[in-house]
């Protein structure tokens, strides 16, 4: 049989490599050293034309089943590696038949867990890390996809603009389906919690594991964590046009799961909306910056992110034909709509006792335990009225409470 490449290869330079050699056996020249995870076939790295792909040495009915489900997962732009070929028809010098090999792009800047997880690594920074792991297993579950081995190893981790991504990588297990069922995917949670804690237990033994992070609870609180969001996405929300403050609640509920919303759908119809959020894990700052960027606003982390939240939730109610607008536009409408009216609509005697972006936060607080309180949105001037009478009248003025030596014994009693 002779050799096949099947795919979009796009590079001739493909054709040129030395399929008749096993992989294992391929010139150092040709190598790239990029940092390999553990797995049962072997796997090279090579760069042509500026590319760098990577190569893996599997049976020829399991690398096309691979390449397809890749491919799949590719058309719904699922974090995945992207598949380029099969190569098939592959013939030793002595005529011995060598197994095929599955190409597919390295995927740039990700690195395996075994060169993340390492002694020099923050604890918090690992559970932001597994946490990716859990959306990554909803994520494919929500496609209808039944992966069969989650693992640490079947994934790469990256960082993106500041948030953390896991990636698939290993998918000869996986089946696609309309939709998963119940079974498989308890089936694929049990899986990922017994190979998690095998590998956590195995860096520990080569001293790579933080002494603060122990093999079994990690694993089990990644199952927890899975199940908690799972629960949160695919729980049905159909809410009134006007009912927003139960947007806000799903956000917030979020929010307490450690995860935040990096996307935020509605399909409505006359009367209802249906919320539909996506949820993503994220590094320090990544808000600041992110609200920086869009409005210019500098402000610290957790003021930007209830603001984004509330950016986020304007966009969701703007008509259709204006939610498609690019985030910079929607950024301009929210603060001319929504922020600096608020702010203006503080007495200017009273604006002093807050900067503008913890005045902002402080108000939607308001107004959340007032709509809280009387079952529907009160909405936001209401609010603002509300919390300028019956809150910022009385507070301390920040400026004055800079450098007054009683503050600290006032702050203690607070």
């Amino acid at each position: 049989m002779p050799l096949q490449i099947t795919g979009a290869p796009g590079d001739p330079a493909l054709l040129s490599l030395p399929w008749h050699l096993p992989l294992e056996d391929w010139p150092e020249h040709l190598i790239v050293p990029l940092p390999r995870g553990i797995s049962r076939h072997v796997v090279r790295f090579v760069k042509l034309s500026g590319k760098v792909y990577a190569i893996k040495e599997i049976g020829e009915r399991l690398a096309r089943r691979e390449y397809q489900r890749l491919r799949d997962l590719a058309r719904i732009d699922f974090p995945s590696v992207r598949a380029v070929a099969v190569v098939t028809g592959r013939t030793a010098d002595d005529g011995r038949e060598l197994d095929s090999a599955l190409v597919t792009h390295h995927l740039q800047f990700s690195l395996p867990y075994r060169a993340v997880f390492s002694g020099t690594l923050r604890p918090d920074t690992i559970t932001r890390l597994l946490d990716a792991l859990a959306v990554l297993l909803v994520r494919l579950h929500l496609t209808g996809f039944y992966w069969g081995d989650c693992s640490l190893s079947n994934t790469l981790f990256r960082r993106d603009a500041g948030a953390f991504a896991a990636y698939l990588v290993d998918a000869e297990t996986g089946e696609q389906h309309p939709t998963i069922s119940e079974g498989q995917r308890l089936h694929d949670i049990e899986v990922a919690h017994v190979n998690i804690f095998g590998e956590l237990l195995d860096l520990e033994a080569g001293g790579a594991l933080h002494p603060s992070i122990d093999p079994l609870e990690t694993s089990e609180e990644i199952c927890r964590r899975y199940t908690a969001l799972w629960n949160e996405l695919t729980q049905p929300e159909v809410v009134d046009i006007v009912e927003w403050r139960r947007v806000d609640k799903r956000i917030r509920r979020l929010n307490e799961l450690g995860f935040d919303v990096a996307e935020l759908q509605v399909r409505s119809k006359p009367g209802v909306a249906r919320v539909i959020v996506q949820p993503k894990v994220v590094d320090a700052g990544h808000h600041q910056r992110r609200l920086l960027r869009l409005t210019g606003l500098d402000v610290e982390e957790n003021q930007a992110r209830r603001l984004l939240n509330d950016l986020d939730t304007f966009r969701a109610r703007l008509p259709a034909h204006e939610r498609s607008d690019s985030e910079e536009i929607v950024a301009h409408r929210w603060l001319a709509e929504m922020f600096h009216p608020t702010v203006e609509a503080v007495p200017k005697e009273l604006r002093h006792k807050l900067e503008p972006a913890q005045l902002y936060h402080e108000v939607l607080d308001h107004r959340w335990f007032l709509s809280e309180a009387a079952g529907h949105d009160v909405g936001l001037p209401a609010a603002t009225r509300s919390y300028v009478e019956n809150v910022l009248a009385f507070k301390r003025d920040e400026k004055a409470i800079i450098g007054d030596p009683g503050w600290d014994d006032a702050a203690s009693s607070a």
